[in-house]
């Protein structure tokens, strides 16, 4: 059996290490050696392991990064239709007033 370390190793795997090594065991090769063998593979896999959840992790941030992009440019895309939409309704005001203007100037000089 293998010692516990820092990452612990799954039975499963324990004994699919042990299947390989016996599997490509040498004649005249020791128990021993064998049991080196298995523990090398074991390292291997649980190399192994640690990198596809690092690949993993580094996938799913990217794609938070993405969803938190698209999201922000929708954001920025909707103000900017906001801002152009209050920009017309904004002259409305003005224009009310200088006719309101001209009416009573037109009042004045006809009276």
């Amino acid at each position: 059996m293998a010692k516990p370390n820092a990452q612990s190793v799954s039975a499963e795997v324990v004994a699919e290490s042990m299947r390989i090594a016996r599997g490509t065991q040498q004649p005249g090769q020791t128990k021993e050696q064998t049991k080196l063998i298995a523990k090398g593979i074991e390292k291997g896999i649980a190399e192994y392991k640690k990198q596809q959840k690092a690949k993993a992790r580094a996938a799913d941030k990217a794609k938070k990064q993405e969803r938190r992009a698209k999201a922000r440019t929708e954001e920025e895309m909707e103000a900017v239709q906001e801002s152009a939409a209050g920009t017309s309704s904004n002259r409305l005001p003005w224009l009310l007033l200088a006719l309101s203007w001209a009416g009573f100037i037109a009042f004045l000089t006809l009276s």
